[in-house]
């Protein structure tokens, strides 16, 4: 039946052509932003998956932010540790010169104090973003120090902080608190073997004014030194130097750990991008494809719309 009221061709064209519209829409729209999922409305799980782990990508770019500022924390203490054993076994020298006989002791005193003072400021300098390792000059010891490790979501969704810790009282080489919590200003016993005629004694290398003093004896030298006290002194500073190479080592370990750790969370972070783009990234060969069939189809199907609008107008030839 042919009806000028009602034209299911032209319907029929318009409803096909409706649709093409809209796939076509979709497709430009995923090639201008290159997502193919990029609102909950095109897959509400990838969606959410993607919108969570890109969440998730900022903590672990913070993370790599805040293993940065600990890396330069520990880059800090440990360039003035290493200083410090240097200065630490020039002094050892001296004192083992002091021992040659008919040396003037006195004059080599004025060198190891100028040492000693080498010492003090290579401690009060060792700061980075007003911390200090080496040297403390507050009522509170020097603890644990923390540095942010890691972020992690466990499969309840869970989330939680890592931290890298290292214990900075190993490393404080000067307390103006209490001088028994710093390296070279606490007392350091020498126990002499048996059978030689040098005492035990006790022995710290630097007085810096500390409010609970040292008890010991100071390393320094007078002309009446003699040469069991020399090696006692000898003695106390090797284990001083050995105690400043264990702290260095700890904290070499620390800051290698730390730059592993950022090397890591990078690669993660590379993953989880890659992740995330598996899901909700548009395939560019793929869409333009699309693309240009949905134009091909839009146009076949306008042009199926006219031909179903000009059935109506042969209508009137029957009227003539």
């Amino acid at each position: 039946m042919t009806s000028i009221l009602t034209n299911s061709s032209a319907m029929a064209a318009l409803s096909t052509l409706r649709s093409i519209s809209s796939d076509l829409e979709t497709t430009q729209g995923r090639i201008s932003s290159g997502l193919r999922v990029g609102d909950a409305s095109d897959n509400a799980a990838y969606w959410s998956i993607a919108t969570t782990m890109r969440s998730d990508n900022k903590a672990l770019s913070t993370v790599q932010d805040a293993l940065g500022l600990g890396a330069a924390k520990t880059d800090t203490a440990y360039t003035g540790l290493n200083a410090a054993i240097d200065v630490v076994s020039e002094i050892k020298a001296k004192l083992v010169a002091a021992r040659e006989p008919g040396v003037d002791k006195t004059k080599i005193n004025k060198e190891i104090t100028e040492l000693k003072n080498q010492l003090v400021s290579t401690a009060t300098s060792a700061s980075f973003s007003g911390e200090n390792w080496l040297y403390n000059d507050s009522t509170t010891a020097v603890g644990t120090k923390e540095m942010v490790g890691s972020f992690t979501r466990d499969s309840s969704g869970n989330v939680s902080v890592g931290v890298l810790e290292f214990d900075a009282s190993t490393s404080v080489l000067v307390d103006m608190n209490d001088a028994e919590l710093g390296q070279l200003t606490k007392n350091v016993e020498v126990v002499q073997p048996s059978g030689t005629t040098t005492a035990d004694a006790t022995y710290f290398l630097v007085d810096a004014g500390s409010t609970t003093a040292a008890t010991g004896t100071e390393i320094a030298l007078t002309s009446a030194t003699t040469d069991d006290d020399l090696e006692g002194m000898i003695s106390a500073v090797d284990a001083m130097l050995t105690s400043l190479t264990d702290s260095a080592a700890t904290l070499g370990a620390t800051n290698t750990r730390i730059s592993m750790q950022d090397d890591f969370m990078a690669d993660l972070m590379d993953v989880i991008d890659k992740g995330v783009g598996r899901l909700v990234d548009a395939d560019m060969n793929e869409e333009s494809t699309r693309l240009k069939a949905l134009q091909t189809q839009q146009q076949l199907g306008i042009q199926a719309l006219s031909i179903a609008n000009s059935d109506s107008q042969n209508v009137l030839s029957l009227f003539r």
